[in-house]
């Protein structure tokens, strides 16, 4: 049950774009295309993830992508710090059709005041970008707000303010003592959890192969296959990841196997199985389940058969595309002996992996969760 949080579509970049980013003065093409992305974010409602499968791979060097990610991770969790500071410092608001000028301003920011990069580099590869974009008459401007930052720096304002106001009082409303902590973690950056495979040498060979690989990484005692990464790494640098080793998964995520724990052999229904994560992890400690992964969006349903696919657990998966509340439609009336629904969320509590869902999610999404979860559990307690 995922259609209703399925990330937007994008429509492919125009030849026109393309060539832009190619012309563009070296460090200017990743700054405006953060910029793009942003202004797509914001004021069309996409998803961060789904803008960035369109823009990262338009840079070839992979700094240039990492620079790419933080830049836009860093504007998102600053954005109110950002607004105030360009209501303040603008002499005439910018219009609805400045949301590339305005993204590009916020991602200057963002090289000065989170990553902290040489501020010479910083404005003289944004000032690039605007003109790149197409701005070139508001190049100058663009150069007077970012020194006028550089100089005078950014007011800190309370975690909370970069929340929705219906959202902080929810949070200080379920949360009144751990409100303030929820609201500055929430904007921090995650740390990158991997989960080790036991059927290709578990967590002590991944271990060994990752220190070998020059990966500073840490077991959890939390969880008998979590690894901890003391910096993060892309996935295509991970020794074994290719081949299934390691996959990427939260520590609170691998903690669903451990509570599950079903017997060996048993008969399990993952009823909401994209990505895919759980059902694998399940898999890898114990092949002998006969697991059945179901999910009612078939393109996500695909690339969680990748996900078994790469880490070995493919033959051991029956996948099936349905509405695992509509018993009738798929289910053969035999009784499950364990269930796992990882049904659909407001990922209000994943905020530090997906800031954007600040700016998606509405009071009304969370109930008509509440509706969809009710009906899930319905027809899986009855399994």
């Amino acid at each position: 049950m995922r259609a209703a949080t399925c990330a937007w579509e994008r429509k492919p970049v125009s030849k026109q774009n393309d060539f832009s980013i190619a012309k563009a003065a070296p460090g200017a093409a990743t700054r405006m295309l953060a910029a793009r992305v942003l202004a797509q974010v914001f004021t069309r409602g996409r998803s961060l993830k789904a803008e960035l499968a369109w823009a990262l791979p338009k840079l070839a060097d992979t700094r240039d992508r990492a620079l790419l990610e933080a830049l836009c991770f860093a504007v998102l969790r600053r954005r109110s710090t950002y607004d105030a500071a360009l209501q303040a410092w603008m002499q005439k608001p910018l219009s609805a059709r400045d949301a590339d000028l305005r993204t590009l301003l916020m991602v200057g920011f963002a090289q000065l005041d989170v990553l902290e990069l040489p501020a010479h580099a910083a404005l003289s590869a944004t000032v690039d970008a605007a003109r790149a974009l197409g701005r070139e008459r508001q190049a100058g401007l663009v150069n007077a707000i970012l020194r006028r930052a550089q100089r005078e720096g950014f007011p800190e304002q309370p975690a909370r303010d970069a929340f929705p106001a219906w959202l902080a009082e929810a949070v200080e409303r379920d949360w009144p003592q751990q409100a303030e902590a929820i609201f500055s973690a929430s904007l921090q950056p995650a740390p990158l959890w991997l989960r080790a495979n036991r059927q290709l040498g578990g967590r002590d060979k991944a271990l060994a192969a990752l220190a070998e690989a020059g990966i500073a990484a840490e077991a959890s005692p939390l969880s008998a296959d979590a690894l901890r990464l003391a910096v993060a790494s892309p996935v295509n640098q991970l020794p074994g990841f290719a081949e299934g080793a390691l996959s990427v998964q939260d520590l609170s995520a691998q903690c669903a196997a451990d509570a599950l724990a079903p017997p060996a052999g048993a008969r399990v229904l993952d009823a909401c199985a994209a990505p895919g994560g759980k059902s694998a992890h399940l898999l890898e400690r114990d092949p002998s389940l006969r697991l059945l992964a179901l999910d009612i969006d078939a393109r996500r349903l695909a690339r969680a058969k990748d996900t078994y696919a790469r880490t070995g657990v493919g033959e051991h998966v029956q996948t099936q595309v349905a509405d695992a509340s509509d018993t009738a439609a798929w289910w053969d009336g035999t009784l499950f002996d364990a269930i796992l629904l990882d049904a659909p969320c407001s990922a209000t509590g994943v905020i530090r992996r997906q800031p954007d869902v600040m700016f998606h999610r509405r009071a009304e999404d969370v109930e008509a969760l509440v509706g969809v979860q009710a009906r899930l559990l319905e027809a899986c307690w009855a399994m």
